[in-house]
C-alpha cells in the first residue's frame, strides 16, 4: 500500500511539475510576446494616416459584423453541444476552418490597435472553445482529449486514422487543412494577445495531434500527407519552441511531406500541376524546423521553393498559380486565357515564408518581393468601401475579380483576407542585435523599447518618392534603411540631418548608418522611382508596367460583373460574367519593347497616373494607366499584348478565330468540372470508387478502373435542351469501356478502345433526353467502368445548351 500510495503521488508530482512546466513556457513567451527573434510586438509599431491604416481600420469594422455564434457552430456540434446559432452554408464540408482565422485576426487586430471588441470576441470565442475541448474529452475520451476541431464526421475520420484506416479521411475535404486553421488561431491569440487559456488549448491540440498519428509508420504519414494538410509542421515546430520539448520537434517532420522537401532541397522544380497552396503553408514548416532545428536539409528546400515560385512561377503583382495549380512554363499562357488568376491564400502565405526566411538571412531581395506582393495583391484584394475580400484576381485582359459580403461567402481566402489587413505593422521594422532595419516604407512609428527611443517614419510614399525617419531618445544603433530593387543604381540619396550620407551600396541592399542617435535627429531618404516593363513568365508577348513597386493597371468598363459582390454559393468566388474576346483588348504595338516605360506621361496632380498617349493601340484608345490596387468594381488590364507593328494583324486574325470558338463554347456551357482538380471537384461533391487521377500534356483527368467509377453534381440551370460536353485524349491504350448515367439512369454506353490513335485532345458530345432533366436544378453525372475496362481518363465535363 505504501509503494502504491507513493507511486500515484509520484504520477500527481510529475504532472503537477508538467503544468507549472508549461505555465512558466507559456508566461516566458508571453513577456517575450513573440516566438519570432526579430519581430517588433505590433502594439510597438503605430501606423499612421496611409493607405494600409485605412485597409486595417476597415478590416476591423468588416470583422465585427461576423457572428461568432455561427463561426462556433461547427465546433459544438462536433463535441456535442446544443447550437447557439445556424452555421454557415459556404463550401459545406469545411466547416469549421474560418473559424480559426477569425480568431487569428481578433488577435492580431487586438494587439495592434487595442480596440476592446476585438478583444472582447476573441475571448468569448476561446471560452467556447475551450467548453468545446472540455466537451470532446468527457464525450469521446478514447480520442478526443485534447481536440478543437469542427470537422464534419471527426469521430469516424479520426478514429479511423487513429489505427491507420484513411477512408473517412479520403472521403471527407482535408480535414487536416481544416483544423490547422485552429491550431495557428489558438497559438495566434496567445501569440499576439497573451491569452494563456488560447496557448493551453493549444498545447493540447498538439499532444492530440501526436496521439492520433502514433500508431502511424512513417510511410503510412506520408501516404497520409498525400492530401493537403496546411502548415501542420509549422504550428508543431511552434510548440517546441514554446516549450521546448523534442517531441514536437519529431511530429513537425514527421508532418513534413518529403516528395517535397526532398526536390526542393535537391533544388529540383517538381511543382509543375502542383496544387499551390497546398504546398507553399509545408515549405513556411520547413523554414521554421530548419530555423528551430538547424536542419540543413529543410533550410535548402525553403530557400530553393522561394526562389524558384518568385522567380519563376509570380506575376508582376506577386501572386502565382492559375485554377489553383502551378502551370508549367507551356501552360503559362492560362494565364491569360482562363478568369481564375493567382489566390489571395498563395500570397498570404508567401509572405509568411518570405518573413521567415528573412530572419534567418536579412536580404533586401525578400523585402524587394514582399513590398511588391503587399501593394499590389494583399491590399488591391480588399474593397475599399466595404471591405470585402478577393478570393482570384484574373490575369486575362479585360476580366474582374469579385468579393465576398460578411456571413455569406466563407472561402479560403475570406479566412486569410481576415487576417491580411491586421498585421501591416509586422514587418515595417525588423531587429537583429543592435541593426534597425527598415524594411518598408510606410508612414509609421515604432517604440523601440530596449533601446528607450521612438522612431517616426514620415511619408506618403507611393504617392510620394521620399521617406524621413526621425529619432526620439538617444541610442548606438546601427539604421539599416533598404535600397530597393527598382531604384537604379547610385540613384538612392541619403542626408542625415541636412547632410549628405555617402550610399555605398547597390540597388537590393541595405545602406548601414552607425552612429550615437541624438534626440530630433533625422534621416531623409529620396526614392526615385521609373517606369519598367515586365513579361509575363513563359509568355514573352504579354507585359506588365509598373512604376517603382507599384504595378500599374487601366480600367476596362463594367460589362456583365455578375456576381461582384458574392453570396453563399458554392461557387461564387468565381467572377462568372463572360469572357470579353482578348483580341479585341488594346494591344501595344511597339518593335523595341523597351521604349514602352519610357512613352508613358505622368498626368498632372495625379501621382502614379500616366498616359500611354505616344503607344499605339490596335483601337486607337488613349490608356489612363492608374495603381492596380485602387482598380475595384470593374473590369481592368494588367497584362498587354505587345506585337511588332509587322506582324500584329495576321497574329490577331488568328488568334480572333481561336477566341471565337473559345467564346461560343463559354455562352454554350451552363455549369463544368476539370477532373482532377482539387477545387472543381470539391465544389461538385465529387464521389469516386477506385478512381485515379493525374496531369497528361498540361491538363488534369480522372479516371476509374475494374468497376470503379466516379461521379459530379452539375447545375442545370432548370434547363432540359443540353447535352453532357466531354474530353478525351487519344492514344490510350488499353480496354476504355464505360457507362454514363445520370442520376442513376443510363445515358450511354462508351467504347473508346483504340477510337483515336493520335494522341490529341477529342471533343465528344452525348445528347441528354429532356425527361432526365425536366425539374431538376442540378444532376448527378457518373462514370462506371467495367470488369477489366477503365473509365476515362476524362479531361473536362460540361453540360452544354443544345442548338448554338
Amino acid at each position: 500500500m505504501p509503494a502504491k500510495r507513493f507511486f500515484r503521488k509520484g504520477i500527481f508530482l510529475s504532472f503537477s511539475f508538467f503544468l507549472l512546466f508549461i505555465s512558466v513556457c507559456l508566461q516566458n513567451a508571453v513577456a517575450q510576446n513573440r516566438l519570432y527573434k526579430n519581430e517588433f510586438p505590433l502594439q510597438d509599431v503605430k501606423l499612421q494616416d496611409s493607405l494600409f491604416r485605412h485597409a486595417r481600420d476597415l478590416n476591423i469594422k468588416h470583422l465585427l459584423q461576423y457572428d461568432i455564434d455561427r463561426l462556433i457552430y461547427p465546433f459544438r456540434k462536433e463535441a456535442g453541444l446544443p447550437a447557439k446559432a445556424k452555421g454557415y452554408a459556404n463550401w459545406d464540408g469545411l466547416d469549421g476552418h474560418v473559424g480559426g482565422h477569425y480568431l487569428t485576426a481578433l488577435a492580431m487586430n487586438y494587439a495592434a490597435t487595442g480596440d476592446q471588441q476585438c478583444k472582447a470576441k476573441m475571448e468569448y470565442m476561446i471560452g467556447e472553445l475551450k467548453a468545446c475541448e472540455q466537451a470532446n474529452a468527457a464525450n469521446n475520451p478514447d480520442w478526443a482529449k485534447g481536440y478543437v476541431g469542427g470537422v464534419p464526421n471527426s469521430k469516424a475520420i479520426w478514429t479511423g486514422l487513429r489505427k491507420a484506416d484513411f477512408g473517412a479521411l479520403r472521403a471527407a475535404w482535408v480535414p487536416w487543412y481544416n483544423v490547422h486553421k485552429m491550431f495557428a488561431g489558438l497559438r495566434d491569440a496567445w501569440l499576439y494577445a497573451g491569452n494563456e487559456d488560447a496557448g493551453k488549448l493549444f498545447l493540447g491540440f498538439c499532444d492530440w495531434t501526436i496521439d492520433i498519428t502514433s500508431a502511424l509508420s512513417d510511410q503510412q504519414m506520408q501516404t497520409m500527407l498525400d492530401i493537403e494538410y496546411g502548415g501542420m509542421n509549422e504550428v508543431l515546430i511552434d510548440a517546441y519552441k514554446m516549450t521546448s520539448q523534442e517531441k514536437y520537434a519529431v511530429a513537425a517532420k514527421r508532418f513534413s511531406h518529403k516528395v517535397l522537401l526532398d526536390a526542393m532541397s535537391e533544388r529540383r522544380d517538381n511543382l509543375d500541376n502542383k496544387h499551390a497552396n497546398t504546398q507553399v503553408p509545408k515549405v513556411v514548416g520547413f523554414q521554421r524546423i530548419a530555423e528551430l532545428t538547424g536542419d540543413d536539409h529543410y533550410d535548402k528546400a525553403a530557400s530553393f521553393f522561394w526562389e524558384t515560385v518568385t522567380g519563376n512561377r509570380t506575376l508582376a503583382f506577386g501572386g502565382n498559380s492559375r485554377r489553383e495549380f502551378f502551370p508549367s512554363a507551356a501552360a503559362s499562357i492560362d494565364f491569360v486565357n482562363e478568369v481564375e488568376g493567382p489566390e489571395s491564400c498563395n500570397s498570404y502565405n508567401m509572405l509568411k515564408l518570405t518573413e521567415g526566411l528573412f530572419r534567418e538571412k536579412p536580404l533586401a531581395k525578400y523585402v524587394d518581393y514582399y513590398e511588391r506582393t503587399l501593394y499590389n495583391h494583399i491590399l488591391s484584394t480588399q474593397h475599399p468601401v466595404h471591405g470585402g475580400y478577393v478570393y482570384f484576381t484574373s490575369a486575362r485582359p479585360r476580366h474582374y475579380r469579385v468579393y465576398s459580403a460578411p456571413n455569406e461567402a466563407m472561402w479560403c481566402c475570406v479566412g486569410s483576407g481576415m487576417e491580411n489587413h491586421g498585421k501591416y505593422g509586422q514587418f515595417i521594422y525588423t531587429h537583429q542585435s543592435d541593426s534597425l532595419f527598415v524594411n518598408l516604407f510606410v508612414a509609421s512609428e515604432l517604440d523601440w523599447k530596449e533601446k528607450n527611443v521612438k522612431i517616426t517614419q514620415q511619408t506618403k510614399f507611393p504617392f510620394e518618392e521620399q521617406t524621413s525617419i526621425l529619432i526620439k531618445g538617444a541610442a548606438k544603433f546601427k539604421l539599416m534603411i533598404r535600397y530597393p530593387s527598382w531604384v537604379k543604381e547610385g540613384a538612392l540619396k541619403i542626408s542625415v540631418n541636412g547632410k549628405s550620407y555617402p550610399v555605398k551600396k547597390d540597388a537590393s541592399s541595405y545602406v548601414v548608418i552607425e552612429r550615437e542617435w541624438k534626440d530630433g535627429d533625422k534621416v531623409n531618404v529620396a526614392l526615385p522611382m521609373q517606369n519598367r516593363i515586365e513579361q509575363m513568365p513563359g509568355i514573352s508577348n504579354y507585359i506588365a508596367v509598373l512604376h517603382g513597386p507599384v504595378l500599374l493597371g487601366a480600367r476596362a468598363g463594367t460589362e456583365d460583373l455578375r456576381g461582384l459582390v458574392a453570396g453563399d454559393s458554392r461557387w461564387g468566388h468565381i467572377a462568372s460574367g463572360k469572357k470579353l474576346p482578348v483580341n479585341e483588348a488594346p494591344i501595344i504595338i511597339e518593335n523595341d519593347a523597351k521604349r514602352i516605360a519610357a512613352a508613358l506621361k505622368p498626368v498632372n496632380k495625379q501621382p502614379l497616373h500616366f498616359i500611354a498617349s505616344s503607344l499605339k493601340t490596335a483601337k486607337a484608345e488613349k490608356i489612363l494607366l492608374e495603381p492596380f490596387f485602387g482598380i475595384h468594381d470593374a473590369r481592368y488590364m494588367i497584362y498587354w499584348m505587345n506585337l511588332s507593328s509587322t506582324g500584329y494583324r495576321s497574329y490577331l486574325d488568328s488568334l480572333a478565330r481561336v477566341e471565337a470558338v473559345n467564346i461560343a463554347l463559354q455562352k454554350r456551357t451552363v455549369d463544368f468540372v476539370a477532373p482532377g482538380e482539387q477545387q472543381p471537384e470539391a465544389d461538385h461533391f465529387m464521389e469516386r470508387k477506385n478512381s485515379n487521377s493525374g496531369n497528361t500534356l498540361d491538363h488534369f483527368w480522372r479516371d476509374a478502373r475494374d468497376g470503379g467509377s466516379f461521379s459530379y453534381k452539375l447545375s442545370t440551370n432548370g434547363e432540359t435542351g443540353l447535352s453532357l460536353g466531354l474530353r478525351f485524349l487519344g492514344g490510350d491504350r488499353g480496354n476504355r469501356k464505360f457507362d454514363i448515367y445520370l442520376d442513376d439512369q443510363q445515358l450511354v454506353s462508351v467504347d473508346n478502345t483504340g477510337k483515336w490513335p493520335d494522341q490529341r485532345f477529342q471533343e465528344v458530345e452525348y445528347k441528354i433526353p429532356a425527361e432526365l432533366l425536366k425539374g431538376k436544378k442540378s444532376v448527378v453525372v457518373k462514370f462506371q467502368s467495367v470488369a477489366g475496362s477503365t473509365a476515362g481518363p476524362v479531361y473536362y465535363v460540361r453540360l452544354l445548351r443544345n442548338g448554338q
